[in-house]
């Protein structure tokens, strides 16, 4: 209603820190289908209302963030070009809230006992992290045909820089082919994409081929393939 998008209709996707790929995946066939002319795609978390202060291995790595992105036809070849999604329910105990679903709903004695705070065995979700994000890229690239060179942007979540690191370095792109931000705004979940898309986005041309990558809770994975549909600096302000 605020935006004025009175004949639109909205739904909730939660994939943890993948939310945006999935959320990608879901706009575009929307789009693709013929039936949605526009679809606005928000990522946005507030980390801060489910960590603990006192656990420095979680709350010196997460902020709040949000951003949106548009979605829109394309007859042109460009947009999303291929995805590869995943997820596995046996990583949900290294990474996880334990309270405040059906399972375990909030009581005084969860809060107290912090079962409200986000958990992560950060070694573990690091290891998986590493193998899922890197397995799933390289597969991607494969399977389109493309090779390193091919590729200008790798836009990967910001999780941790020794994942997004090894990350490139599986797929062989240089440093200044990936795009970095945790350093200002920590990692932001579902809204880490957004952001650094939009802090590149002044250094994006029509046409660049960008892979997109991601690990979250659950486990929840995947990679998209896009190609850039605008430069980047007839639009940023």
């Amino acid at each position: 209603t605020e935006i004025g998008a009175v004949n639109a209709f909205a739904i909730d996707l939660q994939a943890a820190c993948s939310s945006f790929l999935y959320g990608m995946s879901v706009a575009a066939r929307y789009i693709e289908s013929g039936r949605y002319k526009k679809v606005l795609l928000v990522g946005a978390d507030k980390m801060s209302s489910i960590i603990d202060y006192t656990d420095r291995a979680t709350c010196i790595i997460f902020g709040d963030g949000a951003g949106a992105v548009l979605f829109e036809p394309n007859y042109e070849g460009l947009g999303v070009q291929d995805e590869y999604l995943r997820s596995d329910g046996t990583g949900r105990e290294y990474l996880k809230i334990e309270a405040g679903g059906s399972i375990l709903p909030t009581t005084i004695e969860t809060l107290q006992e912090g079962k409200n705070n986000l958990y992560q065995d950060g070694k573990t979700v690091f290891k998986y992290a590493v193998t899922g994000m890197a397995d799933i890229a390289e597969e991607l690239i494969k399977r389109n045909g493309l090779t390193r060179d091919d590729i200008q942007w790798l836009a990967p979540h910001q999780a941790n820089k020794r994942i997004i690191d090894a990350t490139a370095e599986r797929m062989g792109l240089p440093s200044e082919k990936v795009m970095l931000n945790i350093y200002k705004y920590g990692n932001t979940t579902s809204a880490t994409i957004i952001l650094a898309l939009n802090d590149y986005e002044q250094q994006l041309k029509k046409g660049d081929n960008i892979v997109l990558a991601a690990f979250g809770g659950g486990f929840t994975w995947g990679a998209i393939y896009l190609k850039w549909a605008y430069d980047g600096t007839l639009y940023h302000k």
